[in-house]
């Protein structure tokens, strides 16, 4: 096991240091192409002379050519011209073409990769004709078969190297494409908990700002009249009960939902619509609010959708007469039910809203139900007006595509 450990050690330190294993190499070139020198038979000796500072080009071409492939390359061509004229026959050293063509066809710049095809391509047939074959046996035939085989083995050697240079950039494209889905699953998830969130604070806020102000103005009525008229307080006390308990029920709804993906059971209170609005009326009067409720047209189903969202709109609308409007402000509200959409109108003659409050919506909370009325709207396709009524007050006007079905 600590051999294992040492070997996979020494393996990590020559990726992270690949010069010194091509150092090796040129090394272990440059010793070859020594022997080469004193025992070639054939060479003169100024050839031999020659080929000594040659043989030192070709190692420095294999010590650094990952580190600077085109300049090697260039080392490369200008040594095998310099071994045409000098007339220093082909030898163990000249392996380093084959390795400078497999490196710039691999990680060198498309220029190299494409000066190194050509040069190993010319390289073979120079060599013939500078050194021809010679023996009893040679013809044109075996000259041409042996120029053929150095051509292939020189071309080989650059297709390799750019086969891998395909292969890493295929890879490299995968991991691009790979990490850009990672990124957009990201971003996906973000608008889905962003759009969850908002919906959830939606549903809170609707909840939570209407039943509470009817429970504190119900509070503050009792206390006021709770010596002078204790059956109205009494009443008033029964309101405020009646409310808790209704925002208690909207609060297990909520909760249900997010907790839909889990197996508990329990029955929950369904989404109230267009048929609760009566409830929700009574409820309002009931707190002190004088309002008027009409309805146009032929009553018929809604999607859920639009059944909720016509609930929300009018509870949000009169949540915010009773803040906004002041003493003795009165509302009316009108469902209008038309060929392909779902009319709203509600009004009240109080003194309104502040304009930075229903246009961009105010500090600490201030006009986030206009905003969640906008948002629920866009959700079904919908139109929501809102602004200052002629002759003071404040209209909120919407419209709702129809859907039939539940």
């Amino acid at each position: 096991m600590h051999t294992l450990g040492d070997v996979q050690r020494i393996y990590d330190f020559l990726r992270r240091h690949p010069m010194w294993v091509d150092s090796f190499w040129a090394v272990v070139l440059l010793g070859v192409s020594g022997v080469w020198i004193v025992a070639a038979p054939d060479l003169t000796p100024a050839s031999r002379v020659a080929a000594v500072p040659l043989s030192v080009a070709l190692g420095l071409v294999v010590a650094l050519r990952r580190r600077v492939p085109e300049r090697m390359l260039l080392v490369a061509v200008a040594t095998g011209l310099l071994q045409l004229a000098l007339d220093v026959s082909t030898n163990p050293g000249d392996i380093a073409f084959l390795v400078i063509i497999y490196t710039c066809a691999s990680n060198g710049a498309r220029w190299s990769s494409r000066l190194a095809l050509a040069a190993g391509l010319c390289a073979a047939p120079l060599s013939i004709m500078r050194w021809p074959p010679h023996g009893d046996g040679t013809t044109i035939w075996t000259t041409l078969l042996t120029t053929g085989f150095l051509i292939g083995i020189y071309a080989l050697s650059w297709v390799v190297g750019d086969r891998l240079r395909t292969r890493r950039a295929y890879y490299a494209e995968l991991e691009e494409r790979a990490a850009r889905l990672h990124r957009e699953r990201e971003a996906q998830s973000k608008a889905a908990v962003a759009a969850e969130r908002a919906r959830i604070a939606r549903e809170l806020h609707d909840v939570i700002a209407h039943n509470v102000s009817v429970m504190v103005v119900q509070a503050d009525g009792a206390a006021y009249v709770l010596d002078s008229a204790p059956d109205q307080a009494k009443q008033a006390l029964d309101t405020i009960s009646t409310t808790g308990r209704q925002a208690l029920a909207e609060m297990r709804r909520l909760l249900g939902l997010l907790r839909a993906g889990d197996d508990a059971g329990g029955e929950y209170v369904p989404q109230p619509g267009v048929d609760q609005l009566g409830d929700l009326i009574d409820q309002v009067r009931g707190a002190g609010l004088p309002v008027r409720f009409e309805v146009a047209g032929e009553a018929r189903p809604l999607s859920s959708g639009v059944e909720l969202t016509a609930y929300r709109i009018v509870q949000e609308a009169l949540t915010n007469v009773r803040k906004h409007g002041g003493d003795g402000a009165s509302a009316s509200v009108l469902l209008g039910f038309g060929d392909s959409a779902l009319d709203l109108l509600i009004e009240d003659d109080g003194r309104g809203a502040r304009t930075d409050v229903y246009e961009h919506g105010g500090h600490d909370g201030l006009g986030q139900g206009l905003i969640g009325m906008r948002e629920r709207i866009g959700m079904i396709g919908g139109t929501l007006v809102a602004g200052p009524r002629p002759g003071g007050g404040f209209r909120i006007s919407a419209v709702l595509p129809l859907r039939t079905g539940r």
